[in-house]
């Protein structure tokens, strides 16, 4: 059901972070074409309109080939930081006032392009983020599951060398077949060196990932986790710690883990009591930055008023900040209520 234009109005405008996106899934396809003319990289698409046709996935598989596509145009340090000034100025249009960007190692790294190359775009992008519209920028470093826990534990040894520009480290691509169980060891470590944890679970894998990602792994946040919600107990327990979900409505659509907006779990999750965050995931894929994903949810759902202040505050409560700079941006989200017409 359609919404009405204040109220769309006040879910495009209210403070609000992004915590799950990753920096390729922003490239949107003129970027891609850009950075595909000036690093001579021939693409299999002919042109802009023929790669948004390539935009229907059957499931998550499909749609990584597609990405990994995508990431073969990035080779410099301006790839990186072009890609992560676009995404950041859209972030600056749609008052997102703090961001937790996905970033990757492994894909380049098989490139022989070296993680300096890819830290030295984004540092820049997040200083001048910050600089240009007060935008804070927190990085997380996913490992690939699928390529083993014994290339995610190489991959770390590259990652203590920047740990003062990487917040935390994360699990992601795909799910079914390569459990948390297999990622102990290296999240042990990273936990060690003071990183912050977080695990996609329970997007296409079953519940028994997200407690395994709760109960192994240690998480400090859950990336996606609808499927928690198949088992009573864990959604409970998961409530009572607040562990964080990061949930990503449009993405769950073209990916077909959920079959329509109608039947996603993001209410029921708040009537739960969980802490839901709304988010994008790969936004120039799946058809809509983290606003779009806000108002699509309300309309499928029939979200009010108090459920987008909650959503909105549970943003900064699951971000990665200090508490005192929480404390700042929920209050800005309580003058920007108490100053709304809605």
């Amino acid at each position: 059901m359609a919404i009405d234009k204040n109220f769309e109005q006040f879910i495009r405008e209210i403070p609000k972070a992004e915590l799950h996106v990753h920096l390729e899934g922003t490239i949107e396809a003129e970027m891609m074409f850009r950075l595909a003319q000036r690093n001579h990289v021939k693409l299999r698409f002919a042109s802009v309109g023929e790669l948004k046709q390539a935009y229907e996935f059957k499931d998550l598989r499909d749609f990584l080939i597609l990405y990994t596509e995508g990431t073969r145009v990035m080779r410099t340090a301006m790839d990186f930081y072009d890609v992560a000034m676009a995404y950041l100025e859209k972030m600056h249009e749609q008052h997102v006032l703090h961001t937790e960007i996905f970033i990757d190692f492994q894909t380049y790294l098989k490139r022989n392009i070296a993680p300096d190359i890819i830290m030295e775009g984004m540092e820049l992008a997040v200083k001048d983020a910050k600089e240009k519209w007060g935008i804070s920028v927190l990085l997380i470093l996913c490992f690939l599951r699928q390529l083993g826990p014994e290339s995610a534990i190489n991959t770390f040894q590259h990652v203590l060398r920047f740990r003062e520009q990487i917040t935390g480290i994360g699990l992601a691509s795909i799910e079914n077949g390569f459990p948390p169980e297999l990622y102990r060891q290296v999240f042990d470590l990273a936990r060690n060196e003071g990183f912050k944890l977080v695990a996609h679970a329970g997007e296409e894998g079953p519940w028994q990932y997200v407690e395994g990602s709760v109960d192994v792994l240690k998480v400090d946040r859950i990336d996606h986790g609808n499927n928690s919600c198949q088992n009573p107990e864990l959604a409970l327990r998961i409530a009572k710690m607040q562990i964080p979900l990061t949930l990503c409505p449009l993405s769950n659509i073209k990916l077909k883990n959920v079959d329509k907006l109608e039947n996603h779990s993001t209410k029921k999750m708040l009537e739960k009591g969980m802490l839901v965050t709304i988010n994008s995931d790969d936004p120039s894929y799946f058809g809509g930055y983290i606003n779009e994903n806000f108002i699509a949810i309300t309309e499928a759902l029939g979200l009010n008023k108090q459920h987008i202040i909650t959503l909105a505050k549970n943003s900064f409560k699951a971000a990665f900040i200090p508490e005192e700079r929480k404390d700042e941006l929920i209050k800005m989200v309580d003058n920007y209520v108490n100053s709304s017409n809605i």
